[in-house]
């Protein structure tokens, strides 16, 4: 019990000595924002593959966000290219859904649903479509669902 408790003294004055470097540094983290960050509306999406025609009762299989403001990043693999389909394509992502021409699937039922749920330039934005099958999913024309 006496090792926990040394430890969590020691943690906890470990965080304090961060926070006061902190806010006696220059220029540091405590500084008042530069007015920048305000010029953008919030773009910050995470973007879900499920397998099944549900997400509430699909498993969920990947996921990955999305920032588009002020510039694009995140944990998509192509965040620049995902970002400039949305500024093309948003609130209306249908069309990045849809199956590159020439492309031909199997008729299986094997439902994947992919989703993109929050901010979309200051506007909430909630998005679900379902595949009829994995061939569906991966042969569709756009970035931002390729994760």
């Amino acid at each position: 019990m006496r090792s926990i408790t040394r430890g969590l003294g020691l943690g906890s004055a470990a965080m304090a000595l961060t926070a006061l470097t902190a806010l006696a540094w220059p220029g540091s983290a405590g500084a008042a924002p530069s007015g920048t960050e305000s010029l953008y509306a919030p773009s910050a999406l995470v973007l879900g593959l499920t397998a099944g025609d549900d997400t509430a009762t699909g498993t969920v299989l990947r996921a990955v966000t999305l920032v588009c403001a002020p510039t694009p990043g995140g944990t998509h693999p192509d965040p620049a290219a995902a970002c400039a389909e949305l500024r093309s394509n948003a609130p209306a992502l249908d069309a990045l859904a849809a199956p590159e021409p020439g492309t031909a699937c199997t008729k299986e039922w094997n439902p994947m649903t992919v989703t993109a749920d929050g901010v979309w330039q200051g506007s909430r934005l909630n998005y679900a479509y379902t595949f009829g099958n994995p061939c569906g999913m991966r042969n569709t024309s756009g970035a931002l669902f390729d994760f």
